[in-house]
């Protein structure tokens, strides 16, 4: 009898567990899409903090950004130097002409109412010279010019001062005295017709006329 009765009482007690365990997990089932909801919200959360904002810059207004930042073309005045060339640590040393090259100066200039041959046409002087002392049958002749202030009488002297000092410094470089004579022209000959400073500075010369060349 006692088996009989306890029967019934086990069915009811497995069945009532049954239904706790089913609901236990209908439960869980109704409470994971939250769960996974919740955790999809705390990892967007935490990615958020550590991701540092982006903002998108425009070109409005004075210039602030450098417009190559902004993608944008870059005006010319904006535009990086081109870095310049090393200086030359070499000074820029004066053309020296050869010999040849320096014959082809073949006026003196002199300062008013002087016969002084300056020191800076001493290498041409020297050229011709050395070009006389190589060619023994060479001659030129040196005139003396004036500009045209002062007396005929005046300049003709002041002309042949000129001549013979060019011939002096010929000669002294090593030409020989027959080949170099002396002319004055006085102001009779002008080179420029002009009555200004440029004129009279042009006209106060000697000229190395080479009356035979070898």
């Amino acid at each position: 009898m006692a088996s009989k009765r306890g029967g019934p009482v086990r069915r009811q007690g497995k069945r009532l567990s049954l239904d706790i365990l089913l609901a236990a997990q209908f439960k869980m089932r109704a409470l994971l899409p939250v769960t996974l909801l919740l955790s999809v919200l705390l990892t967007a959360c935490a990615s958020t903090k550590d991701t540092v904002p982006v903002k998108h810059l425009s070109q409005t207004g004075a210039l602030k950004i450098h417009p190559g930042l902004l993608g944008q073309a870059v005006p010319a005045g904006l535009e990086e130097a081109a870095p310049a060339p090393a200086a030359d640590t070499q000074e820029a040393l004066p053309i020296k002409l050869d010999q040849t090259g320096l014959r082809t100066q073949r006026s003196v200039y002199f300062d008013l109412d002087s016969a002084v041959v300056k020191s800076d046409h001493q290498p041409a002087l020297q050229a011709h010279a050395a070009y006389l002392a190589g060619h023994p049958q060479a001659r030129v002749r040196i005139e003396g010019n004036a500009d045209e202030r002062g007396s005929s009488n005046y300049n003709a002297n002041l002309g042949k001062k000129r001549a013979e000092n060019v011939r002096q410094a010929i000669i002294s470089q090593g030409a020989a005295k027959k080949q170099v004579s002396v002319k004055t022209l006085g102001k009779s000959k002008p080179k420029l017709k002009g009555h200004d400073e440029e004129s009279w500075a042009e006209n106060r010369r000697a000229d190395v006329v080479y009356e035979k060349e070898e």
